[in-house]
């Protein structure tokens, strides 16, 4: 991985952390991604910490709730580093209560999947241009018997932090299939990945209450660094090389929920997608 540029979304703590410090250990460039300058700092530290060189990390900030800030940050990526050779969308989030984006989109959906798609697509110039890139979706197990309707995709209907995280690891996958269909041709792979139940600080956005359940369930997980290992896997290794369009657990393929593989069902999310970001 030596001189490799990695982006790496919701990386100043959890499973994304985790891949900053050992990818960065490997030798490449972390771009490291976090909500606030300040998490992208102490995520920095942590890493030189470590014994990680100065100039294998680097810092961007944005909110990937908005859409504004997600090409925010693709032109900051575009501009200070000018190519890019793998990508992992690894940031989520969970909302107990039905709440809407700056764009007026039901959160979950808007960070979970459509931050991810944006800044895919505007990233893949950089990532198409060179000699081999890899793009690797941090999806759930979540995802299984969780299938969108399309009738109702931002869950105006029957709310529930559960069926619309569920719902958003679906759309990962069929986003991720729908991508490296696209991308055939290319030298540029897309892969996704269940990490495993990881005691991570998700549901740390919420109350007071919601933040001491998360807690409490999150710390029966495995760590970090056990959740980070399909990911730096994806990212790394030459076994994956050229292989696309796979679902992996445990650093194996395998089958992801059965409506995934609908390429309808693909191709309808992709334009419904293209749509809510204007791309």
């Amino acid at each position: 991985m030596e001189n490799k540029k990695i982006l790496i979304t919701g990386s100043t703590s959890g499973i994304g952390l985790a891949a900053a410090l050992e990818l960065s250990q490997m030798g490449a460039h972390v771009i490291l991604h976090g909500r606030t300058l300040a998490r992208c700092e102490a995520a920095a530290g942590h890493l030189r910490n470590q014994g990680v060189k100065d100039q294998n990390i680097s810092c961007i900030a944005a909110e990937l709730s908005s859409q504004r800030n997600v090409r925010e940050l693709a032109r900051q990526v575009n501009e200070k580093h000018g190519r890019l050779d793998v990508l992992i969308n690894n940031a989520g989030a969970v909302f107990m209560s039905r709440r809407l984006s700056p764009d007026g989109i039901e959160m979950t959906f808007a960070t979970n999947h459509l931050a991810s798609f944006l800044l895919t697509g505007l990233l893949l110039p950089i990532l198409t241009a060179g000699p081999s890139a890899r793009i690797v979706n941090v999806a759930s197990g979540a995802h299984y018997n969780h299938p969108l309707e399309f009738d109702n995709l931002e869950l105006k209907r029957g709310y529930g932090p559960l069926k619309a995280y569920g719902r958003s690891k679906f759309a990962n996958v069929l986003f991720t299939y729908a991508l490296a269909r696209r991308l055939e041709g290319t030298h540029v792979t897309a892969n996704v990945l269940h990490p495993g139940f990881v005691a991570t600080g998700m549901g740390s956005n919420n109350g007071a209450v919601v933040k001491f359940f998360a807690r409490f369930v999150m710390s029966t997980g495995i760590s970090p660094e056990e959740g980070a290992r399909t990911v730096v896997y994806l990212a790394s290794s030459h076994d994956v090389e050229g292989i696309t369009g796979k679902y992996f657990h445990q650093q194996k393929p395998m089958r992801s929920d059965a409506g995934t593989y609908d390429t309808d069902a693909q191709d309808r999310l992709w334009e419904i997608s293209r749509t809510l970001t204007g791309s």
